[in-house]
């Protein structure tokens, strides 16, 4: 494969077909469907610790394991389900995640119960309108810090 930054495309993409196709298809693509918003939340969820590549890897056998990330489903999972996922494989086998991901799909129905959309709400903290920026201008915008760790050095 070509270099990635020769493709007009970031460095971190690499040339792995998938993080290409990413990439290309994805990354900093506005997306306003709530359910597909929580789906991207919870892979990010499952991503903490991790490579978004693994994230990636197994992406499909996520969205198989967890019913399409449908919350209607996932929110009535209940211990028999967080035992058939952390037998699965193919996707992140951590009860805390998973856990977490039953409790936003819960919290995800009653945002929409209660007449809140989760697209919206998502939204409302940038104006409803993606934020353009260039690396350098998030260079300049975070703070420096003088001692990056609270802790002293022994």
């Amino acid at each position: 494969m070509t270099d990635s930054h020769a493709q007009g495309r970031c460095g971190w993409c690499g040339t792995d077909p998938l993080y290409v196709a990413y990439h290309d298809r994805e990354w900093g693509v506005p997306e306003r469907d709530a359910r597909a918003l929580w789906e991207k939340l919870v892979l990010d969820g499952f991503q903490a610790g991790l490579a978004w590549i693994t994230i990636l890897r197994k992406r499909e056998g996520m969205r198989d394991a967890f019913d399409g990330f449908d919350p209607e489903i996932v929110a009535r999972y209940d211990e028999a389900d967080i035992q058939r996922l952390l037998g699965d494989a193919r996707i992140i086998r951590s009860r805390a995640k998973i856990q977490a991901a039953i409790n936003g799909a819960r919290v995800w129905l009653k945002m929409r119960d209660e007449g809140e959309d989760f697209s919206d709400w998502l939204w409302s903290f940038v104006g409803g309108q993606p934020i353009r920026t260039t690396g350098a201008t998030i260079a300049r915008r975070r703070p420096r810090q003088r001692n990056p760790s609270p802790w002293p050095r022994p």
